[in-house]
């Protein structure tokens, strides 16, 4: 039974969308699978790993009468990506068989039922439903995604808290050593809510989102998140756990700030890096009389020095940083320029935030050097 028939590229982007869930380890074989239904001419796609499921839709199916199955996610890719990229591709169903026919190209994958495929069952109702746009929505995800932990034994630690309150969204991660936060306006929420979305899920929402207005439905119900835009359903469970209160690690009692040019920070940190340890990535910062000095060495007994004029004219502070931590939300922000903020504490934290968005705040702890 004919199934598909269209371009390489035209069948590539659906499959490319779903696949990336796919693990390449899995305790059930039909997850390395991707479930494919064909209803007329209509034809979806849907991948998971039990905790995240995503969907997508096309208009090429061919043939009569309506079909599913499941088949290697990887395998098909693969095939697809080597084939040239002008042939049109048919998809047909056999004895248990998925063919491939492109030019003179022809191949036979084994499959497995569609009835076997599990699938995330997904609440009647929701309790929070609101739009964002995609951009606003990728803006906010990639402003904190960077200080997620990963496998920390927390694990309500290893995703992202997203607060939905009226008027606003907020976006908040942190791995104990540093936080980052961001909120934005937003219509259509009534009450305050709290989930945490898993770093997968995030990470992929993230690989998904394009830089446009076309809005992101997000709902919300209990254990569940589901954002759909464009011909894209992601369906997620969240984290179960308490989120650190993030409200009372964000300082909002500094007195001392000084705004430094964003590639002029990042170049030298960079720089500095280089000179550091894998396990120790340690940078000393020492401001005093409207400079910057950071300073960076290693066991071998090498040096690093930069150096950055700034408006700071108080007393000298002498502070240790995890070069990385620094070097993430630079690469994350693009402003010209960022504002940091310190105490008279070598055991404070550091505030960076931004001259021209007051909801973006990141927050890091010192090191010991």
């Amino acid at each position: 039974m004919q199934l598909v028939q269209t371009t390489r590229d035209a069948l590539l982007k659906p499959l490319s969308t779903v696949a990336g869930i796919v693990e390449r380890r899995n305790t059930m074989p039909i997850l390395a699978n991707i479930l494919m239904r064909k209803q007329g001419d209509q034809v979806s796609f849907v991948a998971t790993d039990l905790e995240i499921q995503i969907t997508t839709h096309a208009e090429f199916g061919a043939g009569d009468g309506d079909e599913a199955t499941t088949v290697a996610a990887r395998k098909l890719l693969d095939i697809l990506r080597a084939l040239p990229d002008s042939d049109e591709v048919r998809l047909g169903l056999a004895s248990g068989k998925l063919s491939i026919q492109a030019g003179k190209s022809r191949f036979a994958l084994q499959t497995m039922p569609a009835d076997e495929f599990p699938t995330l069952k997904q609440p009647e109702q929701w309790d929070v439903s609101f739009t964002l746009p995609q951009k606003t929505l990728k803006h906010l995800f990639n402003m904190v995604h960077f200080a997620m932990a990963q496998q920390d034994i927390r694990y309500y630690l290893n995703g992202l808290l997203f607060v939905f309150e009226p008027g606003c969204v907020r976006a908040v991660a942190t791995d104990g050593h540093r936080l980052a936060h961001i909120g934005t306006a937003v219509e259509g929420i009534e009450q305050k809510h709290d989930v945490i979305v898993p770093r997968k899920t995030v990470l992929e929402v993230l690989r998904l989102l394009n830089e446009t207005d076309d809005p992101v439905n997000i709902d919300v119900a209990q254990g569940q998140i589901r954002f759909r835009f464009g011909q894209v359903e992601l369906v997620s469970k969240l984290v179960e756990g308490k989120f650190p209160d993030y409200t009372r690690v964000i300082p909002t009692h500094y007195t001392r700030h000084f705004e430094v040019n964003r590639e002029a920070l990042q170049g030298s940190l960079q720089r500095a890096a280089i000179l550091t340890t894998d396990k120790l990535k340690g940078v000393r910062l020492q401001m005093a009389d409207h400079q910057l000095k950071i300073t960076s060495s290693n066991a071998e007994q090498e040096e690093a020095l930069e150096e950055i004029d700034i408006d700071y004219g108080h007393e000298p502070l002498d502070v240790g940083f995890n070069v990385s931590y620094l070097l993430d939300v630079l690469s994350n922000v693009k402003t010209d320029a960022i504002k940091w903020s310190v105490q008279p504490d070598v055991n404070a934290s550091a505030l960076i935030t931004l001259p021209e968005d007051d909801q973006f705040k990141y927050v890091v702890m010192p090191m010991r050097i």
